[in-house]
C-alpha cells in the first residue's frame, strides 16, 4: 500500500512538471536577441545572392554594396545586437535561462552558419570563375565545404560548452575560455569585406598588385577559417574587452585609446575592423604561446649562466 501511494505521488509530480509552462519573459532583450538571428538570416540570403546574381551589387538609393560585403555587415549588426541584449538583461536584472538559450540559438545562426556559408559561397564563386580542371575544381569544392563544416561544428561546440560552464555572476565574466564565436566570425567577415570593398579601391582591378592580393586573400581565407575554428574550441583565455575596459573607473589612457579606435573605424572602417578582430584573435594565442614556451625557458637560461661563469 505505501508503495502504491509513493508511485501515485511520483506520477502526480511528473504530471505537474509536464504541465509547467513558461509564463513570463523579458520582451526587449528577447526582441534584440531575435534581431541578432534575423541579421544572420539576412546575411545568408545576401551571400546566396552574391554568388548567383549577374550584378553582384546591392543598390538602394545612394547605397551600393557588393552582396558579399553586405552579408558581412549584417553579421556585424548581429554582433551589436548580441552585445546589447545581454547588457540590457543584466541592467534590468532580468537574466533567465530562456534568454540564455535563445541567445545561443541565434548565435549559432549569426556566428556559426552565416560566416561559414559566406566563406563557402565566396570561395565557390571564385573557383567557378577560375579556369581549372574538373578534378582540381572538385577537390577545391570539397575542401572548402569541409572547412565550412569544421567551422560550424567548432562554433556549435563552443556555444554548448559556454552554456554548460557559464556562471551567472557578472564578476566571473572578465575573460573567455576559447575565442568567442562573434570574434571568430568577425575575422572571417572583415576579410570578406576588405576583399570586396577596400581591395578594388586600393588598386586597379587590371593591375598586377590587385591580382596578387586577390589570390592571397582568397587562398588564405579557408586556412584562417580553420585557425579561428580551432581557437574557438581551445582552452586559450581571451579578455572580455567590454567588461575589462569599460566597467568601473579606468585610467585616462583607456579613453584616449577608445577615441583613437573610433576615429580609425570612421576613417577606414574596413581596414580598421580587420585589424581589430585579427589582433584580438591573435592576442590570446600569442600570450598562450609566450607563457607556455618562451617564459618557461627564461629561468633555465638564467640558471645555466652562473654555471658557465664558474667553469670559465
Amino acid at each position: 500500500m505505501p508503495r502504491l501511494r509513493s508511485q501515485a505521488a511520483k506520477n502526480s509530480l511528473l504530471r505537474r512538471v509536464r504541465r509547467q509552462r513558461l509564463k513570463y519573459i523579458t520582451v526587449l532583450p528577447s526582441l534584440i536577441t531575435i534581431l541578432n538571428g534575423i541579421c544572420g538570416l539576412a546575411a545568408i540570403t545576401f551571400a546566396s545572392k552574391g554568388a548567383g546574381a549577374e550584378i553582384g551589387h546591392f543598390s538602394y538609393h545612394k547605397l551600393q554594396l557588393p552582396y558579399f560585403a553586405l552579408a558581412g555587415y549584417m553579421i556585424l549588426v548581429a554582433m551589436i545586437a548580441d552585445v546589447l541584449d545581454g547588457r540590457l538583461a543584466r541592467m534590468s536584472k532580468s537574466t533567465s535561462s530562456f534568454g540564455g538559450q535563445l541567445d545561443s540559438l541565434c548565435d549559432i545562426i549569426s556566428f556559426g552558419v552565416a560566416p561559414a556559408f559566406l566563406m563557402l559561397q565566396l570561395l565557390q564563386h571564385r573557383v567557378a570563375l577560375a579556369e581549372l580542371s574538373l578534378s582540381m575544381e572538385s577537390f577545391l569544392a570539397r575542401f572548402i565545404w569541409l572547412v565550412a563544416a569544421a567551422y560550424f561544428s567548432c562554433a556549435a561546440i563552443r556555444l554548448a560548452r559556454f552554456n554548460v560552464e557559464n556562471e551567472e555572476d557578472e564578476s566571473a565574466h572578465m575573460s573567455f575560455i576559447g575565442l568567442p564565436t562573434p570574434a571568430a566570425a568577425g575575422v572571417i567577415v572583415c576579410m570578406v569585406i576588405f576583399h570586396q570593398e577596400s581591395l578594388p579601391e586600393l588598386s586597379d582591378k587590371s593591375s598586377q598588385a590587385y591580382a596578387v592580393f586577390d589570390l592571397l586573400i582568397t587562398y588564405a581565407l579557408p586556412f584562417v577559417t580553420l585557425g579561428v575554428a580551432v581557437l574557438m574550441v581551445s582552452r586559450i583565455r581571451y579578455a572580455h574587452v567590454i567588461n575589462q575596459y569599460t566597467k568601473g573607473k579606468k585610467p585616462f589612457a583607456h579613453l584616449i585609446r577608445a577615441l583613437l579606435f573610433l576615429a580609425l573605424i570612421i576613417w577606414r572602417r574596413q581596414e580598421a575592423l580587420l585589424f581589430i578582430f585579427s589582433s584580438f584573435a591573435l592576442s590570446g594565442f600569442v600570450k598562450w604561446f609566450y607563457f607556455k614556451f618562451v617564459r618557461k625557458t627564461e629561468p633555465l637560461l638564467g640558471a645555466v649562466a652562473p654555471q658557465q661563469v664558474q667553469q670559465q
